[in-house]
């Protein structure tokens, strides 16, 4: 019984290296490719192959190559001054065919999957899909500077709050006084910067001076620190007076992943002419004194009526 165990064990045995001895042999054989829709190590060392050596990018077509087999993408090959990274042989114009062919069979994850994404698409979709994926990082959202840092929500507001000392408020509601003892000086500059935490999110308070035309102007606006399909759920108000008038403003808060530059320009929000502000801010006009006031709330479905109705804090 024991001499047939053995037997076996020794048939196996040799069938295995058999098999190892035949991949050997053929060691470009299409048949690992199978294996491209699996997470495994094959996958791994493929997109490892589609990763241009210069920029670390994956390469898309097209994919070009020196006389040695060396690959680079092609915006990387116009920095190189058509000279292999690798080898430093004339690159010329070269195309690897096979290996963009091979990238249209590949299925890979998002590159946001450790952040929460867990979309796979065919290579040659992943890139335009990760423009607009809802799990990219947000950039910061501080306009006082031209600020590289990104990151997720969390990792914004303790940038904020320990990098750019913005304060930090929690509540719904605002009342804030914005003073300035010359306001014949209007410079493209922000003048502050609040973050409010209600409703379990996050929303930046703008108001700042700018010249819009020839006329110097002072704007607020709300922020959502969150995409544009989550900040709809949300409204607020802006109101700045004095003198027995006052201005008004309500709208819907814009996402951080619209630029501080694109809202602004597009003059969604609170806006005051100087000489208003001036009234407003009352005495011999030679000092800017507004205080502007607001709060936020969430929308909320009826479920009888289908309409929007007000959810305030309290």
């Amino acid at each position: 019984m024991s001499d047939r165990m053995e037997s076996s064990s020794i048939e196996s045995s040799t069938v295995s290296s058999m098999t190892m001895m035949e991949e050997d042999e053929h060691p470009h054989h299409f048949s690992s490719i199978s294996k491209l829709h699996n997470n495994g190590p094959t996958t791994t060392s493929v997109h490892d192959l589609l990763e241009c050596p210069v920029c670390t990018n994956s390469m898309y077509p097209p994919i070009h190559q020196c006389h040695n087999g060396h690959t680079l993408c092609s915006t990387c090959k116009t920095r190189v001054h058509n000279r292999c990274p690798t080898c430093r042989q004339e690159l010329g114009d070269i195309r690897c065919l096979a290996l963009e062919k091979i990238a249209e069979s590949l299925e890979l994850p998002c590159r946001y999957i450790s952040l929460g994404c867990p979309e796979i698409f065919p290579y040659y979709s992943k890139l335009k899909h990760e423009a607009v994926c809802n799990f990219r990082p947000y950039n910061c959202p501080y306009a006082g500077s031209d600020c590289s840092v990104v990151g997720d929500i969390p990792c914004l507001v303790a940038h904020l709050r320990d990098d750019h000392r913005v304060d930090m408020h929690s509540g719904c509601t605002f009342n804030h006084r914005y003073v300035k003892s010359n306001p014949m000086e209007v410079e493209n500059a922000t003048w502050m910067l609040t973050v409010f935490h209600c409703f379990g999110q996050y929303f930046c308070l703008h108001f700042e001076a700018f010249q819009l035309g020839m006329a110097p102007v002072y704007m607020a606006f709300l922020r959502f620190m969150g995409d544009e399909r989550e900040a709809r759920n949300y409204s607020y108000s802006l109101e700045v007076g004095g003198n027995g008038r006052k201005l008004t403003f309500e709208g819907s808060p814009r996402s951080i992943r619209d630029s501080h530059k694109k809202v602004r320009d597009s003059h969604d929000g609170l806006i005051i002419y100087r000489n208003m502000a001036l009234f407003f801010s009352g005495g011999d006009r030679k000092e800017l004194k507004l205080r502007v006031t607001g709060r936020i709330w969430k929308e909320q479905q009826n479920p009888d009526g289908g309409v929007c109705i007000p959810n305030l804090c309290s």
